[in-house]
Order: C-alpha cells, then structure tokens, then sequence
C-alpha cells in the first residue's frame, strides 16, 4: 500500500494532509525520514508520525438499518442517500454497500471497506441467500411456495429465477429468502403470481442479522464473529 493511503486510512488525515507532513520531515519509515509519498510500504516496514508508530489500516464493517426514502449511493439529486447517514465515519467515500435495497425497502445494509469481503456478498458465484419480509396487498395462495422454490420466468428475462424459499406467515405476509439479486426481483416475483408488495424489509444477510435495537437510520460495527460468518 502507498504510505499516503497507509497514512490516511490510519489516521484520518487526508492524503493533502500526510504530503504536507512528509514535507515537512515528520514521517518516517524504519526510522528514515520520508518525502515520497507514493512510496509503497512492505509488511515489515515500520511508520512513524511525530515518533509515534502508526499501525496499519484495518478494514471496516458496519450493519446499518437503511430507512424507507433511501438511496443506496453516493449522490442523488431527489432523495437522501445512505452516504449521509455516516456523517461520523473517517472518509465514508471509501465505504461501499454489499448489496443494495430500492428506495422504498427498508433492513439490512451491510457497508465495509474491504472489496474481497464484499464480494462473498455480492457475487452470483456465492449464492449469498437474503432474507425479506413482505407485505402483500392480496392473500397469498399456498401454490406459490412450489411456484417459487421451482423458479419463475419474469418478464424481460431469458432464464428462471432460481429457487426460492417462500414462508408464509400469514394472509398478506410472508418471508422470502433469495440467493440471487435481480432489478426489484421480489416485486416482480410477486407481481407474477398476481399479487403486489406494499411493504418490504430485508432482516436477514447471510447468517447475518439486522440488530433488534438499531434504529431506521442507524448503524453499528459488525462484530467479529459476524465478520467471519461471510468469510466462512
């Protein structure tokens, strides 16, 4: 990694910052002063900052309950974005969403830093399973837990959904845990069978659930034992 990165991601400082710092003789690398800042540092390298050592960069992982009217990107013209809600985070520019929710689909944003964790996340190779709980605005037939487990042509596309799980909980409600994230894939997968979601929620990720006590809004640390369920 570029010491100004290395810099930057540790302290929080901003690589404008560190060039300035190094300039001025107040970086040192393996007790060397250092004015290069597109110096790329090795494992055994040793970074100091006014003499004090500075660790290397950790990754971040965040749970986040994205309210209903959020965007889940970095800007938009018309709504709030999820960006908005890390006003307290160091650089959030650097932080991405591990899959993404429409703007009026509340739950479970998982946001890190870390591109290959992410990955485990996102990537159809995985088969990630996500977990939602819908509304529906007509009863919803018992046929159609056969009719999603065995997979449904939506319109526009050329190959069935795969299989998806359908718990129903009651007349209008029902649980929905897909393993695969196509455009409003569970509106459409309502829509046919006949039916309309008026309310969606997404409370689960993996083996990864969205906290009880946050907040629409609110966020928190994924811990480490939730950090390795992905990587696992």
């Amino acid at each position: 990694m570029r010491i100004d990165k290395y810099l930057s991601q540790s302290t929080g400082f901003s690589r404008k910052d560190i060039k300035r710092m190094m300039h001025k003789d107040r970086v040192e690398v393996n007790g060397k002063a250092l004015r290069d800042s597109s110096y790329k540092l090795s494992e055994d390298d040793v970074v100091t900052l006014d003499d004090r050592e500075i660790s290397a960069p950790k990754p971040r992982y965040f749970m986040l309950y994205k309210p209903q009217g959020y965007v889940c990107s970095s800007d938009d013209g018309t709504h709030p974005t999820i960006n908005g809600l890390l006003i307290d985070e160091v650089r959030p520019e650097e932080l991405h969403l591990a899959g993404r929710l429409d703007v009026d689909t509340t739950g479970l944003v998982l946001i890190t830093d870390d591109g290959q964790w992410s990955h485990k996340i996102t990537s159809p190779r995985h088969q990630c399973s996500k977990r939602y709980h819908v509304v529906t605005a007509d009863p919803i037939p018992e046929e159609a837990i056969d009719t999603f487990a065995t997979g449904i042509l939506l319109q526009g596309e050329k190959e069935p959904t795969k299989p998806a799980a359908l718990e129903i909980l009651a007349n209008h409600e029902a649980y929905l845990t897909l393993t695969e994230g196509r455009y409003h894939q569970v509106k459409r997968m309502f829509a046919a069978i006949g039916n309309r979601v008026v309310e969606l929620h997404r409370d689960r990720i993996g083996s990864i659930d969205l906290d009880e006590e946050l907040l629409p809004g609110e966020y928190r640390p994924l811990t480490q034992e939730e950090i390795e369920r992905v990587v696992a």
